[in-house]
């Protein structure tokens, strides 16, 4: 009996090489498709205001950084979030049957913060690089020199400037979105058969878009964090409280919801793409996995 019992949790979560593969393709996608959106939230989010960090002009500057990190950030997360999906499952409720684990809302929220926390070691650098170029910071320079601007005047704490400022946005975040995207895709499907590509794209695009509503002001606090420069005469407070006082101070509770709009539509059509990508590119590896042997 328990030898059935794992097998069940083993088909039903997917292996390592497949979370690997699947999260790459999903990362590299979203980012490709969605990237202007992107940068118009960012620069609405910006402190010198959204015309003066560009416009609508260059929407796609900073695209080489977000090239290089999309697809291993995602296949950190997906690695982390699945085998930790699996394992936690296990451990917390180890006489309850496979499917009523991984319909568990405290085994996904708990997998997803593994998961985020283990991607934004890439992520971070990645965002910071992105954010820099959004906002036209150090002018119209390439991804390569902008990493190299950022690591020469800031050094390595430069390139994780607002680490524990995203982990403070992503854990509210990802607390929202999977246990709310686990519990749509498998109510469309009916609980007794595997979710479709289609219903895990829609899944992803709802919980996606309520949590990106939701959480946007921890994002601006986090945007402004990440724009922060660093001279060696002027002192900045990076501080998720001091960062808050001062959105407050300069726009008032209003200014906490900056880039709302582009970041809900961003994210709702981002993680409909993500999360469909993600859940048809492993059902494919797995499908051609099996013929193979």
């Amino acid at each position: 009996m328990e030898v059935e019992h794992v097998e069940e949790v083993e088909r039903l979560d997917p292996r390592f090489s497949t979370a690997l593969m699947a999260g790459a393709a999903s990362g590299l996608s979203v980012d490709l498709l969605f990237y202007p959106i992107d940068t118009i939230k960012t620069r609405l989010q910006s402190a010198q205001g959204f015309w003066k960090s560009g416009g609508f002009a260059g929407v796609y500057r900073g695209m080489g950084s977000v090239a290089v990190g999309s697809a291993p950030g995602a296949s950190i997360f997906f690695v982390t979030y699945e085998s930790s999906k699996s394992l936690l499952s296990r451990l917390l409720y180890p006489d309850r049957s496979a499917d009523a684990k991984v319909q568990s809302p405290y085994v996904h929220m708990a997998a997803a913060t593994l998961g985020e926390t283990a991607a934004c070691m890439v992520r971070v650098p990645t965002e910071v690089v992105k954010s820099r170029q959004q906002t036209s910071a150090y002018g119209r320079i390439s991804s390569l020199t902008a990493f190299r601007e950022v690591l020469s005047t800031e050094g390595v704490a430069g390139l994780y400037r607002g680490y524990g400022s995203t982990i403070f946005r992503e854990i509210p975040f990802t607390c929202i979105q999977f246990p709310l995207y686990e519990f749509l895709k498998h109510s469309m499907a009916g609980y007794k058969s595997e979710p479709s590509w289609w219903q895990a794209a829609s899944a992803g695009s709802i919980a996606g878009s309520f949590a990106a509503a939701v959480t946007t002001p921890l994002d601006v606090i986090k945007t402004r964090i990440m724009l922060a420069k660093a001279s060696a005469d002027v002192h900045v407070d990076t501080r998720i409280l001091s960062t808050l006082r001062a959105i407050l101070a300069q726009g008032g509770p209003r200014a906490l919801f900056a880039g709302v709009v582009p970041r809900t539509l961003w994210i709702g059509l981002g993680g409909a793409v993500f999360l469909g990508t993600f859940d048809a590119t492993a059902k494919m590896i797995e499908e051609a996995s099996r013929h193979v042997a």
